[in-house]
Parts: structure tokens; sequence; C-alpha cells
């Protein structure tokens, strides 16, 4: 018999934690946290202590208190005694933090399965500081086509699917008793689309007992603007076009296609898109694998800036994987003076950057990332505050890395499973509409197949 537990991802977007159970071996499918993790608890700068381990997650249950997978030092001070792994293997469907996050506290003992391109991420961020360290592990790398078959009782086969990050997998689990299919996360209406077919006609040959599948846009109804990745270069285009002043744009760090689409906009109206250290270093890590301009060679491309602490762009004021890029160098004084020039990737929390770029009255802000889920929420207020500020016109443009809800109820008639488990959705009961019998999971309630 399979067990199915969930300890993440139940009535939520994000923060997906699957364990697997079958025959004595137990397999988890991600471990990750949820975006609205600790928010009754936590905020700002007021975090759970890094020292602390697990003490401060377990003190208000936003980590699951099981046996056998966290490292004896995430331990210390806390009322889990530690004992050996009782876990065989941590399995990640791609490098998104609500999908791995909290390996940081897996004992290193218990080996993590992924693609090549997650691990490419976690390396970068790690180097780079952009999140903290994932922890020491025994990290075994797989591509499509591969079966993970050194499991007892199981047989994995990752396939690869298309989402708003490169190298995003699902998994077909080949059981005793059948297979079990899980998405991950996963689109219809990316560049990659082709992935996708591939992983549902997969799926569909296993003839699944079990489709464990996301939701993230499944709700009563769609209230964001439903753009596909060529509709967001195509408006984009328009828009650099019609403007003489700066364009400044915002997406999610790891969002490479729409940094290529963002690329691809700027060559067309001759700007040269600038891009932080940050992003240009990952860049230099992944472009041959994934088709990116060279930030070090591309003329096109010019690596941002801030100034630190001589206030005069000392090289000696820069990490040593940041230095590498300064020959590409654009500071704030640079784009001031020459602002229809440029298209301007820059974050939220890099707003400061707009007081010494002084960004002409009506240049363009184009918020290339999700709609709020709430347009109360605190920094939607200050990033407006913001854009009224300095008189920006601001666009959304956004291509979801996420299946609409349509999209997801084909994948699921296409595959046929004969149970549905929906996850990373807040509304599991809108599955039902497939008359396809569906079990809601409840929090480390097994599931028994």
């Amino acid at each position: 018999m399979v067990k199915l537990t969930f300890y993440g991802g139940v009535n939520e977007i994000g923060g997906n934690k699957i364990l697997l159970e079958h025959k004595g071996t137990r397999v988890f499918f991600d471990f990750g946290q949820s975006f609205t993790m600790g928010e009754d608890y936590f905020v700002g700068w007021l975090q759970p202590r890094n020292v602390s381990g697990c003490k401060d997650y377990f003190e208000f249950n936003l980590l699951p208190k099981i046996k056998g997978i966290y490292s004896k030092k995430m331990l210390k001070d806390t009322n889990l005694k530690y004992c050996k792994p009782r876990i065989d293997a941590i399995f990640l469907s791609h490098a998104h933090f609500d999908h791995m996050q909290h390996i940081c506290f897996v004992d290193p003992a218990i080996p993590v399965y992924c693609g090549h391109g997650t691990k490419k991420f976690i390396e970068a961020e790690e180097e780079t500081g952009i999140s903290t360290a994932y922890g020491t592990h025994d990290y075994h790398l797989f591509k499509t086509g591969d079966k993970i078959e050194d499991l007892d009782h199981l047989e994995i086969e990752p396939i690869h699917v298309d989402h708003s990050i490169p190298g995003a997998y699902g998994f077909v689990v080949h059981t005793d008793d059948g297979a079990i299919v899980y998405t991950g996360d996963i689109r219809k209406h990316g560049p990659m689309s082709s992935m996708t077919e591939d992983f549902i006609q997969k799926a569909k040959e296993s003839e699944p007992k079990v489709m464990i599948s996301e939701g993230t846009r499944v709700a009563p109804a769609e209230n964001r603007k439903l753009y596909t990745e060529k509709q967001v270069l195509a408006i984009g285009t328009r828009l650099l076009k019609a403007s003489r002043k700066l364009v400044i744009a915002s997406s999610y760090s790891r969002d490479i296609d729409r940094f290529k689409t963002l690329y691809e906009m700027a060559v067309r109206n001759n700007r040269r898109l600038v891009i932080s250290s940050k992003t240009a270093y990952l860049f230099d890590k992944v472009s041959e694998k994934l088709g990116l301009p060279d930030p070090l060679k591309d003329e096109n491309i010019l690596v941002y800036y801030k100034r630190k602490a001589s206030g005069k762009y000392d090289e000696r004021d820069y990490f040593a994987w940041e230095r590498g890029f300064m020959d590409k160098m654009i500071t704030a004084e640079d784009i001031q003076r020459q602002q229809s020039k440029f298209l301007l990737h820059l974050s939220f929390y890099s707003f400061a950057e707009l007081i010494d770029i002084r960004p002409l009255s009506g240049s363009l802000f184009i918020h290339s990332m999700s709609e709020p889920y709430s347009e109360e929420d605190i920094e939607v207020e200050v990033m407006q505050n913001w854009i009224k500020h300095f008189k920006l016109k601001f666009y959304q443009l956004h291509a979801s890395g996420h299946a609409s809800k349509k999209g997801i109820m084909d994948i699921i008639k296409d595959v046929k499973p004969k149970m549905i488990i929906p996850v990373h959705t807040e509304y599991p009961k809108l599955f039902k509409s497939t008359k396809i019998k569906t079990v809601e999971p409840k929090v480390g309630k097994p599931i028994e197949i």
C-alpha cells in the first residue's frame, strides 16, 4: 500500500512538502516554505533566528515535527530528539523557495535529488548571498529520460515541464501498486510548452492511480491579466517604442524567460538592458546552458553598480564575485544623463536607487510580476508611493508561471488519473468539476492509496 502525507501546500499556495511511503521506503517530494509562513508572528526584520535552527519554527508550528529528517545541529535546544535519518531521499521539482527553502534544516545524510538547473541556481544564490545557505547535502542530479531505481520498491521518473524557472520537473513514481504522478508547478502557455506536453504524455502512459496536481490559479474567478510570453514581448516592445524616457522593469530574479524577453525588448528599441551584479553573476553561470546572452561579452547588456562604502565605486568596496563585471559597469549618474538609452531592471528592494537616477516624469515602470493577492499588501502600497513620487507610468505585464484553471483541468483530463489530490491551491474543492475522484489533503493526515 502507498501512503501519502502532506505537510505543506494544503489549502495554500506554496510550501509543498509531500511524503510518499511504500513498503518501508520514505521519500519527500519538495520541502519548501509557504508564502504566508509565520505571518502572524514575523514581519519585516522580525524573523526566525538563524542561530536557533528549528527552534523558532517549532515554537509556532512552522515546521512539521518529523523524526529522522532534521540535522542534529538544527535540532539543538528543541524538544525533538535527533535520530538517524528515516527519510530515504528528497526530490526537488524546481528551484523556487516555496518548493525547496526548508532543505536547510535537513540532515546532510539524506540525499537530495534535483535537476542540473536547480543545482546551478542553488550555487548562484549561496555564492551571491541572495538566499541563506541551503546546507550541506549529497546532491544527485537528474534529467528527463533518467529513471532513479536505487530506492527500494520505487522507480522515479523525472520529466521536464514548462514553468517560470528553467529546470522544472514533474515526476512519475512507479510502485508495485501503480503509478503516482506529481505535476510540480506547471503551465502550457510558456515558451517551452512542448516540455509540458512531454510530461502529460508520460503521465498518461503510466495510467496513474493518483495525480497530485498544483492549482495556483484554480479559483472561482480569474482576476489577473492573462498573457503569454509572446504577448509580453509584443506589448512591451510597443511600450518601449513609444517612450523617449527611461524604462524600468521589475521581474522575478530567476524568471529566465522574462529576462530573455526584456533583453529582446531592449535590443528591438536600440536600448541597453541594465541588470544587477547578482543577475549578471547568475547569467554567467547558466548562459551557455540556457541560451542567455553573455553579460561579459554582449554589448547590449550593462551591469548596474550601487554606491557602497567609499562612495566612489572603488573595486575594493565590492565582493570578489562582483568584481568580474566591473568592465560593464554603469552607475546612477550614467543612466541619469541618457535615460532614453536604457531598460533598467530594478527590484523593489533597490528602489532607493531612483533617488540618484532621477527618472524623468512620465518614465515607464513595467511591473512584470504576478499581480498582488491583495491590493492592501503593504509592499504594493509602498511601491505605488514610489511610482507616484517620481511620476512614473505604471504597466502590469506578466506571463504566469502556472497554468490557468482551464489549463489544469485539461491536463487532468488528458492524464486520466483515477484520483486527484490538489496541492498548491486555495480552492481544492474546484477540482471536483473534473468528475474524477478528488481527495482533499489535510496537514499531517496520511492518505492511503
